[in-house]
């Protein structure tokens, strides 16, 4: 089933970018009746389009005064470091330049407005929380929906519905700051921004810009709805602090502090406070697919959402012990002896990796790959944490340069290498609990297509390796 995009019936529309999310928002058009001509600068992207049916050509040449949109995949540059040739195209044209976030919420706003929608953004801890959001309403018995930035597309999943009908259809929806940037109409009955923090700057340039373009998530909050705002860095606070002066109804997050309104983690346990005495919503303690102060937020996020969707306590308790965690993130793939093995792909930058490594005490760390702005100068307060480092990929010179005396390293390049090596030094370790966790503070692409590819191959590296059992077991 996916949703068929009605509102732009009778018109021409251009799609730019034929991966997933592109072509899912050709055929929703399509289905919906407009006149669609997609376009990509990979000629195997244009050959895969034409094989599904979907009508192309070179939009260089196409009568933009014929276009009434351009629907255009989130990782072609929008404004940073310079606009793709298609946008710059469509903006001389005065052609809007969306995104397939945005098809859904007009066609949401056409067929059913009240129908829950549940939108996630932050810099880190973005799919955790959509997939823990998703699970707890699932077990709660709703027909959950989840997609966006997590995976699947979301013209890829059921259309929404009233929320009279039974089992509630709710969407849940990851949100990047690139499909925020490409949705104006973003209006979701649930907004979340879980934290932010540097990332993405080559993208919009400044941190000033990329905080506004995630603000808009939960500005587009309706009055009637629940925006949820982590509250632990000076960004979020003061976007709260907005949020409520213009009259919405804004739950805050905290996991550093207790709160006197809002939801907040003491002592493992989420808490919600409302002006009167606390009282406890779920416990933490002994999940551990939740472990970490990080994931305390993402759970305590997730609650704050289940309960705008009315779930009760107990119910939200039960949503929470069943949950499995996420690949690539936190996951433990398997066990050597005493030795644990964590697979922390996704660990795309500095900020990230902090949360991993503030969960373990004895690290053999595997870091680098494409740096970001910043690199790891930041993590220093977790260096005596670390046993010794591994580092791969690009980053390596200038981590090493990082760590310096501080940290005892060595630069192995590749993954197999790093893994081979921190396995057999932490294996021969005097440390009870020794951790080999890749969480690699840099971007994937200098050696792999993403993030997930360098996990998976990590994964299949540690069952290769002699002994490995099961993390469980």
């Amino acid at each position: 089933m996916a949703i068929p995009v009605t509102t732009f019936a009778g018109k021409r529309v251009a799609v730019f970018g034929l991966g997933g999310s592109g072509l899912a928002s050709a055929s929703a058009l399509l289905a919906g009746g407009a006149d669609v001509v997609a376009c990509d600068d990979d000629a195997q992207s244009v050959a895969k389009a034409n094989a599904a049916g979907i009508p192309t050509a070179d939009l260089r040449t196409a009568d933009w005064s014929k276009i009434a949109a351009l629907v255009l995949a989130p990782g072609v540059p929008l404004t940073h470091p310079s606009p793709h040739w298609v946008v710059e195209l469509a903006r001389n044209a005065g052609v809007a330049v969306i995104g397939d976030i945005e098809l859904f919420c007009r066609e949401r706003a056409r067929i059913a407005p009240d129908a829950p929608f549940v939108a996630i953004t932050g810099t880190n801890g973005k799919s955790t929380t959509t997939a823990l959001i998703a699970h707890l309403a699932a077990s709660a018995g709703m027909d959950a929906q989840i997609g966006g930035n997590i995976g699947t597309a979301i013209l890829s999943l059921a259309p929404p519905r009233a929320s009279h009908v039974r089992p509630l259809r709710v969407h849940v929806i990851e949100c990047s700051s690139y499909q925020i940037d490409l949705a104006p109409s973003l209006d979701p009955s649930i907004g979340i921004l879980i934290n932010l923090s540097e990332d993405h700057l080559d993208r919009h340039g400044t941190m000033e810009r990329y905080a506004a373009v995630k603000e808009r998530l939960v500005a587009g909050v309706p009055r009637q709805g629940t925006a949820i705002v982590g509250v632990d860095d000076e960004w979020c606070s003061a976007i709260a602090v907005r949020l409520a002066r213009s009259g919405k109804r804004v739950v805050r997050i905290s996991v550093r502090r207790e709160l006197s309104n809002g939801l907040y983690v003491a002592h493992e346990r989420i808490m919600q406070a409302t002006g009167t005495r606390p009282s406890p919503v779920a416990e933490l303690s002994g999940i551990g697919s939740l472990r970490g102060r990080h994931n305390a937020q993402n759970a305590a996020c997730a609650a704050a959402a289940a309960l705008a969707l009315g779930l009760e306590p107990a119910a939200i308790q039960a949503g929470l012990r069943s949950f499995p965690g996420l690949a690539h993130r936190m996951e433990e793939v398997g066990r050597r002896g005493r030795v644990l093995l964590v697979n922390d792909s996704k660990a795309t930058n500095a900020d990230s990796a902090a949360q991993a490594l503030a969960c373990f005490s004895d690290i053999f760390w595997i870091a680098g790959g494409k740096p970001k702005t910043g690199g790891i100068d930041s993590l220093r307060s977790f260096f005596p944490r670390i046993r010794k480092a591994y580092l791969i990929g690009e980053a390596a010179e200038e981590f090493a340069a990082t760590l310096a005396a501080d940290v005892p390293h060595e630069i192995d390049g590749s993954l197999d290498k790093a893994l081979a090596a921190a396995a057999r030094d932490a294996e021969a370790s005097a440390s009870p609990e020794p951790v080999v966790l890749l969480s690699p503070a840099c971007a994937s692409f200098d050696q792999y297509r993403n993030f997930e590819v360098r996990g998976d191959a990590f994964r299949d590296l540690v069952r290769a390796l002699p002994g490995v059992t099961s993390a469980n077991s």
